[in-house]
């Protein structure tokens, strides 16, 4: 089976070039389709403080996706873990989604601060941050995911 999706917009502004940390302080606009939609598109989008945003890495090339076990970051003094237990830029889809504080909205451009994507980037799809999607009970995760998330905002 194949799946075609079609980029909502784009990223415009912030990052000319993907850097693992620091992303915190990034603003950037995300542009949509003035041909695929109207103005109304993003109406009530502001009554949220954040939003999701799901984008495509685009500059990933085919043969850099990993379908196996890495070293995160290719960091050996972490374990090596399968590309499903990490959010690595190289994963099959090359799909990521970070929420993002929403900053500004004007006509068909949001304006967005965290967003680990760079300029030219494809969004897919946008969803306001539901604090009722948050996970319930106890978050675990390993000790090198806390570490490799540090400096990462």
């Amino acid at each position: 089976m194949s799946i075609t999706l079609i980029p909502i917009g784009y990223v415009r502004g912030g990052r000319a070039k993907a850097r693992d940390d620091n992303w915190g302080r990034e603003q950037a606009a995300i542009e949509l389709d003035g041909e695929q939609y109207q103005a109304g598109a993003l109406a009530g989008l502001a009554d949220f403080s954040h939003v999701e945003v799901l984008f495509h890495f685009h500059k990933v090339a085919e043969e850099k996706i990993v379908s196996s076990a890495r070293h995160p970051r290719g960091r050996s003094d972490w374990p090596k873990v399968g590309i499903f237990a990490q959010r690595g830029k190289g994963r099959p889809n090359r799909l990521a989604v970070t929420v993002c504080r929403i900053m500004a909205l004007d006509g068909l451009t949001l304006t967005v601060k965290g967003l680990d994507a760079i300029d030219g980037t494809p969004v897919l799809d946008l969803k306001p941050y539901l604090s009722g999607f948050a996970p319930r009970g106890e978050v675990r995760e390993p000790d090198w995911a806390r570490e490799i998330m540090a400096d990462y905002w």
